[in-house]
Parts: C-alpha cells; sequence; structure tokens
C-alpha cells in the first residue's frame, strides 16, 4: 500500500504531522527490513534486489514524485524525513544504494517526454527496475564539462563510446542516465542519454572494492559502439550540462542530510557509550574533558542541521540556493568529520573494531566529501557567487 499524505501550505515549522507520518512508517520499515540484515549485507556488498521491490510497494521510492507516474507528491520535507530515517539503518551504502534513483531520475522527470517517464519513471519508483546516474569518467572526476564519452547520431541511433566510474547502483543497474558528449569540446556539447542494460556493447566492471559505503555495489561502465535509440535523449541535444548543474543541487541538499545523520548517529553512540563506559572509577561522562568535547559536537550537529532545513525550504520555495547548498554541504561534511573522528576517539580502542557502529560510520563518512561534486569544488563555487 502507497504512503498517503498532503502537504500542509504556510506552515511555518519544517515537518508537520504528515511528515511525521512519512517518519514513522520509514522508521518501521528500517527496523522491519533492514536492521536485522545490515550487517551481513555490509559483508556481502549488496542488499538483495528484493528490497527495491519492498520500498516501492511501500510507497518509500515514490516520496517526492508525481502521483500519475506511481509517487506521492509532497514538499521536499517529506524526502528529508524519509532520507533521515532510511540513514538510521547505520549505512550510507545502503541508503545510496537504495535511493541512486533520487539522482537518475529527475533530469527524466524535468525534461522527459511522456513516453520516457512511462518507460523509464514507472517501473523505478515501483521498485521494479533500478536507475542510476552517469556522470564521472576516469580522466575527469568533477571537471564534468570536460567529459569524454562520445555519442555520434547515426540515423534515428546514437553510437555511444566511452566510459564512466564511481557509478552507484552501476553493476546492478537496468538503466543509465548518462551524460555524453554529442557536440563540441566545453560545456555546450553534452547531451543525456538513457542507456539500457543489455544493450549491445554496453557492459560494467565486476563491483569496485572501497573504503567505506559497502552495501552499495559501484562499478565502471563501458561502452564500445554502443547504439542507443535517439528517442532515449533526454531533453534537447547539447543541453545536458545544464540538467547535470540542475541536479546537483539536489544531490547536494542529499548530501548535506547524509552528512548531518552520519554525525547525529555518531554522538548518538558517543554519548551512550561514554555514560556506560568506566575508566578511574567513574563513567567517562565524569571527566569535564569528556562533557565539553560532547557539547561541542551536539552544538554543530544543531547548527548543520538547521542550516540545511533553511537551505531545503529556500529551494522548495524555488529561491535558487546554488551557493547556500553549497555551503551546507561543506559545512555539513566539516562536522560530520569531526563527529566521526571524535565518536571513534570516545570508544578508543573499541571503535576501531569492525562491529561498532561508530567504525563504519567513520568510514562511510569520508565520501561525503568527495560525492557530488568536492569540497574544494564547493569553494570555487562559493567564492563564484560571493
Amino acid at each position: 500500500m502507497a504512503l498517503e499524505f498532503k502537504t500542509q501550505a504556510g506552515c511555518q515549522e519544517y515537518f508537520s504531522k504528515a511528515h511525521e507520518m512519512v517518519r514513522r512508517s520509514v522508521r518501521d520499515f528500517v527496523k522491519k527490513e533492514i536492521l536485522p540484515n545490515i550487517d551481513e549485507w555490509e559483508e556481502a556488498g549488496e542488499f538483495p534486489m528484493a528490497l527495491y521491490a519492498k520500498a516501492g510497494d511501500v510507497g518509500i521510492l515514490g516520496i517526492g514524485y508525481p502521483e500519475e507516474l506511481g509517487g506521492t507528491p509532497g514538499d521536499i520535507f517529506f524526502k528529508v524525513a524519509a532520507s533521515e530515517e532510511l540513514m538510521r539503518s547505520g549505512s550510507g551504502g545502503l541508503v545510496a544504494g537504495l535511493g541512486s534513483l533520487d539522482i537518475a531520475i529527475p533530469p527524466i522527470i524535468r525534461h522527459g517526454t511522456d513516453d520516457q517517464k512511462e518507460r523509464f519513471i514507472k517501473p523505478v519508483l515501483a521498485g521494479k527496475k533500478i536507475a542510476a546516474l552517469g556522470i564521472t569518467e576516469p580522466s575527469g572526476g568533477s571537471d564534468v564539462a570536460r567529459l569524454r564519452t562520445t555519442a555520434v547520431r547515426d540515423g534515428d541511433v546514437y553510437v555511444v563510446n566511452g566510459s564512466k566510474t564511481f557509478i552507484t547502483s552501476g553493476c546492478r543497474a537496468d538503466q543509465v542516465t548518462c551524460a555524453v558528449r554529442t557536440g563540441e569540446e566545453g560545456a555546450h556539447g553534452i547531451s543525456f542519454l538513457v542507456i539500457e542494460k543489455g544493450t549491445p556493447g554496453f557492459s560494467t566492471s565486476t563491483k569496485l572494492r572501497k573504503m567505506g559505503w559497502w552495501a552499495s555495489d559501484t562499478a565502471e561502465l563501458f561502452f564500445d559502439d554502443c547504439r542507443v535509440p535517439v528517442v532515449n535523449r533526454i531533453g534537447e541535444e547539447n543541453q545536458g550540462f545544464y540538467i547535470i548543474m540542475e541536479n546537483f543541487q539536489a544531490e547536494r541538499l542529499s548530501l548535506a542530510i547524509m552528512a548531518n545523520m552520519t554525525a547525529q548517529l555518531a554522538l548518538d553512540e558517543a554519548l551512550r557509550y561514554a555514560r556506560e563506559r568506566e575508566a578511574f572509577g567513574k563513567p567517562l561522562t565524569g571527566f569535564q574533558v569528556t562533557r565539553h568535547k560532547l557539547a561541542e559536537l551536539a552544538t554543530l550537529v544543531e547548527i548543520s542541521r538547521e542550516y540545511t532545513y533553511r537551505v531545503a525550504a529556500r529551494m522548495d520555495a524555488g529561491i535558487d540556493q546554488i551557493k547556500e547548498v553549497s555551503m551546507a554541504k561543506n559545512f555539513a561534511c566539516s562536522v560530520s568529520n569531526r563527529v566521526t573522528y571524535e565518536a571513534v576517539q570516545v570508544f578508543g580502542g573499541f571503535g576501531f573494531m569492525r562491529g561498532y557502529l561508530v567504525e563504519r560510520l567513520y568510514r562511510d563518512n569520508r565520501v561525503l566529501s568527495i560525492g557530488g561534486g568536492t569540497t574544494e569544488i564547493m569553494n570555487e563555487i562559493i567564492s563564484k557567487l560571493l
């Protein structure tokens, strides 16, 4: 049964009763379907594909998307609430893998034809197909304007050659929303194609072995004279760079939310352990140095979360937040860097051991300052807009 809720217009708080209903529903899903198995899935390096179907059945995948496509529309805070609760799984990799559709299908939602939405959106929101986004290349990294994967028009198809890397859900994706070069060098020669699994000339690597996000499959994608129908192009030819920039705002907000929740979970674990662990005859919270450290971390988490919410609210109101969302991502990641580090420090040797949540949070956290645009790229964007 799909979740049902309505936006409460004019509400001065970020979260209404409707948002809290979504939060409870996703929290229950995490407790029932994810938490009993997450340690096993982390070690396996993937989670069952059946989890997509389960998340689709209860409406989690469709939150924030049009009803006519199988989604449940609502303001941005429905998605924020769901994302925060999914992060309570303690696995950034699972959240990234299950949520790869949220960076793969928005370009189709905004710029796709009715036929494309029918083919590439409905099955994904239902949990029947997996969608991935293909932008990053081995030679380019954050410099997306210089991507080299080419798509040459040949009648009613594009012939695609090149490769992508660090693609979340890349091994198992049924479709990839892929940025390709259809025109001149630079930002003005980029287009988007949906490249489907099984297309001759399209292949993937085995799962890449990563420092963190173990539960998500990450792959390289290869295109060797891969013939993609022109009807799979999203939007106008050579206008893809603007779609990428549009997509980045939502992705950076999502990563800020992940960073804030990573920090919150690490802080919660540190607080619990500091109250239970004794040293020199008293709990760690009996030492001022520990109490003050925890107080400072809690302050940073609160500030980062509130600023992220404010940026989200302005984005939802249609106000351009390119500079502000870059600030939110950078600040949230810097807070998460510090909190996960200090949480491991509070745990001491146990924080270095597999099987402790803070150890996983510490590893998973590291990619947040890289994905969706590195800290350095965010600072470059901010500096240009000051």
